[in-house]
């Protein structure tokens, strides 16, 4: 089996996969976003142990999805938002490998839901995919070749948090950044500053149903935003399709008619249109992806293994 972890900042998600990545078994819990590094990780495992405990088979792996600029080599965490308190440079994977005793992975939890859902989600198989969460923020990552592209300092495919989206402050300390229009928090805050009243995303797409004018605005700028990312991504790497996924993207009714009617008017440089598809995997994207990082590490570990013992077995022996 292969568990996979999702750590955000609200809630914390855990699966056990077989080998084909089917879902065995899943249990949740509150993210203690501000009690800690430590206290955040005996929170997912504590939810995970009930899990080993009742569904039968070996643990082989673990992957862990973290929110935050993270150092996979390394398996700690870089650079974290202020939603969380003691996560800047806590070591992730030492500890889940101390209290699991298996080889423990680590991804930006934006990487791990695009490899969630190309490993069977939404765009399975699919060789180039840009990837957005939209979440409390905003998050992107990228899939070229048949592999992810990560960057070489882990940050490649971050369309949340490139300006050129207006002069409105970001949570990052920068402006102008789509994760000023297109996130829950902020699509909130632009129906606020429009109308004096306060409502959480979900509440203003619940409006945006009824006709209101002022939340069907944030949605179409949170739209056209999107739009604009993709053909900015799609005439940098030549991506062939998008999925969306995270909270925002319950409102899909919203922001995919803007989406594709923005892509429609000014398509990518190459002439091809960018297939745009919703996340199929819903909760389950980031642990799936988390633990399809750790079935594809330890078996490159087992195969690598494997050949060490053939080339000992081939050694002439001493008499």
């Amino acid at each position: 089996m292969f568990a996979g972890v999702d750590i955000g900042g609200t809630t914390t998600q855990v699966v056990l996969c077989d080998d084909d990545l089917t879902v065995l078994d899943r249990a949740g819990t509150t993210t203690p976003a501000a009690s800690g590094g430590q206290a955040m990780m005996d929170a997912a495992l504590g939810v995970l142990a009930p899990l080993l405990r009742r569904t039968p088979g070996r643990l082989i792996g673990a992957g862990v999805g973290a929110a935050g600029v993270v150092d996979t080599a390394a398996g700690r965490i870089l650079v974290a938002s202020d939603s969380f308190s003691g996560w800047s440079g806590f070591p992730v994977t030492a500890a889940v490998e101390d209290a699991l005793g298996v080889p423990a992975f680590l991804d930006n939890d934006v990487n791990a839901f695009l490899r969630g859902e190309v490993s069977g989600g939404a765009v399975r198989g699919e060789p180039d995919v840009l990837g957005i969460a939209l979440g409390t923020g905003v998050g992107g990552a990228l899939w070229t070749g048949g592999r992810l592209f990560a960057g070489p300092h882990g940050a490649a495919g971050e369309i949340g948090h490139i300006p050129g989206f207006g002069d409105l402050p970001c949570t990052c300390g920068g402006r102008g950044h789509l994760e000023t229009l297109a996130s829950g928090r902020s699509i909130a805050a632009r129906f606020s500053e429009r109308t004096g009243r306060r409502l959480t995303a979900r509440e203003v797409a619940d409006a945006a149903a009824y006709g209101d004018e002022d939340a069907l605005e944030v949605y179409r700028a949170a739209g056209a935003g999107l739009a604009r990312a993709v053909v900015m991504t799609a005439g940098l790497v030549d991506i062939t399709t998008v999925v969306i996924g995270g909270g925002v993207s319950r409102a899909w009714h919203l922001l995919e008619p803007v989406v594709r009617a923005e892509l429609a008017e000014e398509p990518p440089v190459s002439g091809h249109p960018v297939r745009l598809v919703r996340a199929q995997l819903g909760a389950d994207a980031v642990p799936v992806g988390a633990a399809a990082r750790a079935r594809l590490e330890t078996t490159a570990i087992r195969t690598a293994n494997c050949r060490v013992e053939r080339l000992d077995e081939n050694q002439p022996r001493q008499t």
